[in-house]
């Protein structure tokens, strides 16, 4: 029985570090599971105190947290498959640095799904199996969405990856990414700092964002300060370059480089968004459409270390991709 376990299956009590978190978030805790396992778990129910609560909910100590499911929860372990080809782009004996093509996920969520890059990891890379707290994703060290291209970092042994999920965690890892966004478009929350509705040449982003509270496909960027009230988001920060400018048919484009080292679920798609600068591709948050690329317009294109006692330094680059690039005059 784990710490926080009440009495009976399936029953969870809040401890004091977790009063006041969302209870997503807490039952991630108590009962070890992963983001997308915490999930489903809600889409069959979840009871605070004998009462269904959404996801969003915050809980206090004390609380007992019921999960309603119909067998045990765990999902298989990353199967191999050969199929998928793996992109190293830097090895060591403790990392891998991956590039991940666009329309690839990054890990199942289904039992027995291939073609996603664990499934290729394990299959070039044995030993990745069983490093980490998710059987689903081997050694992942972060993720990427399935139209995102670009670098992945991957820990080769448990070492490794305790010590670069913790700098991870405190921002240590610098992650950069390269994407084309549309200034003036979508339905901007929040206006950018220009009166003319162009993203200045630099500038940083730093709306808390928080599960959308009516599309699970959608985070939201808490602009005001009643939606931090109401949705209790974590924080999170963009900094941002202009690189080029143009226009297509009189609107305008950029192709920006931006920085965003904890990089939360949707983050940097939501953030421009927010200033009305929607990524070209990026129908889900109001971008213009791309039918000659197909997907959104974002490539995680730098990630670098500075070393620990486990992981030797590393700066990994990748230029964008032919697709992307076609989009840049």
């Amino acid at each position: 029985m784990s710490d926080g376990a009440d009495e009976k299956p399936n029953r969870y009590k809040v401890t004091e570090a977790l009063d006041g978190a969302r209870v997503d978030k807490a039952l991630v805790v108590l009962a070890q599971l992963s983001r997308s396992q915490a999930k489903a778990l809600f889409e069959r129910g979840v009871r605070v105190n004998d009462r269904r609560a959404p996801k969003g909910m915050p809980v206090k100590a004390g609380d007992v947290i019921t999960i309603e499911r119909e067998e045990p929860i765990g999902d298989p372990a990353a199967q191999p498959d050969p199929g998928v080809a793996v992109d190293v782009r830097y090895q060591s004996e403790q990392v891998l640095v991956v590039h991940k093509p666009a329309r690839v996920p990054s890990a199942p969520v289904r039992p027995g799904e291939r073609g996603t890059l664990a499934n290729g990891l394990v299959a070039a890379f044995p030993e990745l199996a069983g490093v980490g707290v998710d059987p689903r994703e081997p050694g992942l060290v972060h993720r990427l969405d399935v139209e995102t291209s670009g670098l992945v970092v991957v820990a080769r042994t448990a070492a490794a990856w305790k010590e670069l999920k913790e700098a991870m965690r405190r921002g240590e890892i610098e992650k950069r990414y390269l994407a084309v966004v549309a200034p003036g478009g979508g339905s901007a929350r929040a206006s950018s700092v220009r009166a003319d509705g162009e993203l200045p040449d630099r500038g940083s982003i730093d709306y808390p964002l928080a599960d959308h509270p009516k599309d699970d496909r959608r985070v939201f960027a808490c602009v005001h300060e009643r939606d931090i009230a109401r949705l209790t988001p974590r924080d999170a920060h963009t900094s941002f370059v202009v690189l080029k400018r143009w226009s297509v048919e009189g609107s305008p484009r950029a192709l920006v480089e931006a920085t965003a080292a904890r990089a939360l679920r949707h983050q940097v798609r939501v953030h421009f968004a927010a200033l009305g600068a929607p990524l070209v591709g990026d129908g889900l948050y109001g971008g213009p459409a791309a039918p000659e690329v197909g997907r959104h317009a974002l490539h995680a294109s730098r990630v670098a270390y500075e070393g620990g006692k486990v992981v030797k330094p590393f700066v990994v680059e990748a230029p964008l991709p032919a697709d992307l690039q076609s989009l840049v005059p």
